[in-house]
């Protein structure tokens, strides 16, 4: 990969990891569809880069968040949710390699990603329109706020999006949380996936072939990217954070469909 080519990279894992940061859908979501439509490396490299950019911002967001005394981390169902993303990362990354293995074509592979993106993105688009008129739960069993973030984690690591919209979907109906409760809990339980997908892949050596350019470029983005965000989250409202949120869904199914088009010519 040529360093200009990792320069937009860069770039991109910083545009996506302030609207991260911001919407607390961790970047991912971004970065792996805008990534894959350029084509310049293999969808695990990509997946990789996009996991490792996330751990990075989702890193400084929630630590900077938890040290300032935000308070908007609910640690009693957030850490359940969290020990429940890191057995479905895991288990999302497994099945991630198992899927692949059936294909002989790794753009099919890219083809099955972009796919479940754009109909999850297009659920998480209708369920934000008619949020205000949808009955939502607190849930407080550990025991169930485990099985959610366990779903909540296979659906990241499969996708290799950090977590993305479905988290704040989940927030808000099981928990009802707002805007940017949610988002603040969504960056936690995204930390804790991306850890848990990124330790199997290093301890199954399933490291594909990257860039360290890249990878140093797209890290250093993704801290920016936090800090920005954090910034940026501050100033909004939370109607302006759910406007943002719902343009980005329409871009990104967009792009999703851009992508299935591609991998299937």
């Amino acid at each position: 990969m040529s360093p200009l080519q990792s320069i937009l990279f860069c770039a991109v894992s910083l545009f996506a990891s302030v609207i991260g940061a911001v919407c607390g859908i961790g970047g991912g979501i971004i970065i792996k569809p805008v990534l894959d439509a350029f084509g310049w490396a293999s969808v695990s490299t990509i997946g990789f880069l996009s996991s490792c950019t996330v751990l990075a911002m989702s890193s400084y967001s929630v630590t900077k968040s938890i040290g300032a005394g935000d308070h908007l981390v609910r640690l009693k169902t957030g850490t359940p949710l969290a020990a429940g993303a890191i057995i479905g990362g895991i288990v999302g990354k497994q099945l991630f390699t198992s899927v692949a293995a059936l294909f002989s074509d790794p753009d099919q592979v890219g083809a099955v990603q972009a796919l479940c993106l754009a109909i999850i993105t297009c659920g998480t688009l209708i369920y934000s329109l008619r949020k205000d008129k949808i009955h939502t739960y607190t849930v407080t069993s550990a025991p169930l706020c485990i099985l959610i973030g366990m779903a909540l984690g296979i659906c990241s690591s499969f996708l290799g999006i950090g977590g993305g919209p479905i988290n704040l979907v989940v927030l808000y109906f099981f928990f009802s949380m707002d805007t940017k409760t949610a988002a603040a809990n969504s960056l936690y339980i995204i930390l804790f996936s991306q850890i848990s997908s990124l330790t199997v892949t290093f301890v199954g050596g399933d490291v594909p072939d990257f860039t360290p350019f890249t990878l140093v470029a797209m890290v250093a983005g993704g801290i920016l990217g936090g800090i920005l965000g954090r910034m940026w989250n501050k100033r909004l409202t939370n109607k302006r954070v759910d406007q943002l949120f719902i343009i980005l869904m329409i871009g990104i199914i967009g792009i999703c469909i851009y992508n299935i088009a591609q991998y299937v010519e």
